[in-house]
């Protein structure tokens, strides 16, 4: 029997995913208030540990594959998998990428988020982190029951397209809820396939990971951090997003 390739969450399910979700978005906000330069990325790592635990909840990567820390910690070339180092200061102007994912009560949220450390943004790198974020809010506006996960896709990359970025190739979105990750795969780009139509009680994972340069990247000898091939500067934001009978929900978007 073929495996369903996406999945519908009951209720209660939801309400752990909601649960969960709501954590690492307020994870990542906290640890955007608190970075500073002159901490080593490790310092950062430690720190997103204590605030996770202090959701009630513990970390969905650490362990995850193998991975060794709580969060990841990508910067300025680096896209995505950055590992907290105490070898790693950083610097103000650094781009920072936070990728946070909590498990809590049953349910998984996940949820990133890029900015510059310390300083305004220079013109590229305003071009860069402003284009991947409206990117994730277009797909998100595709997120409705009866679209297709193709069309996410379309509208994310037609930002990257217009703004002149490269779109990671390697690494897409996914349904997440109970498990981190689950089916379908959400491409930040147009495939042949354009996937499973939405239903209510789907959740997907949208991260748009754009670069300044080119698509292409490479994977360091550590076997987890991804970089941009050329060197230039990447950027990375993610949110969880519930398919309703409605207007999608978005599950890491914390109400101030």
């Amino acid at each position: 029997m073929l495996k369903p390739n996406f999945v519908i969450h009951s209720e209660d399910e939801i309400r752990a995913i909601r649960k969960a979700a709501h954590a690492a978005a307020t994870v990542r906000e906290k640890l955007i208030q608190l970075v500073r330069p002159g901490m080593t990325t490790k310092n950062l790592d430690d720190l997103a540990g204590s605030l996770i635990a202090s959701t009630g909840g513990t970390s969905a990567f650490l362990g995850y594959r193998g991975f060794p820390g709580q969060i990841c910690i990508s910067l300025n070339e680096e896209v995505v998998h950055g590992i907290g180092s105490n070898q790693r200061i950083l610097n103000e102007g650094d781009l920072v990428s936070l990728d946070i994912g909590v498990k809590l009560d049953g349910g998984v949220g996940d949820t990133a988020k890029s900015f510059c450390l310390g300083r305004a943004p220079a013109s590229d790198e305003s071009i860069l982190l402003e284009n991947t974020e409206l990117a994730l809010m277009e797909g998100i506006k595709e997120a409705k029951a009866g679209n297709y996960v193709g069309d996410i896709s379309a509208a994310v990359e037609k930002v990257a397209k217009k703004a002149g970025l490269g779109v990671v190739r390697e690494y897409v979105g996914h349904g997440c809820g109970t498990l981190l990750h689950e089916p379908p795969e959400v491409p930040n780009f147009v495939t042949r396939n354009r996937g499973p139509r939405l239903i209510p009680g789907m959740v997907l994972a949208i991260e748009p990971m754009f670069n300044l340069g080119t698509h292409k990247v490479i994977t360091a000898s550590d076997r987890w951090t991804v970089s941009t091939l050329d060197g230039k500067l990447s950027a990375h934001f993610e949110h969880m997003v519930y398919i309703t009978q409605h207007e999608p929900e978005i599950l890491t978007w914390l109400k101030m």
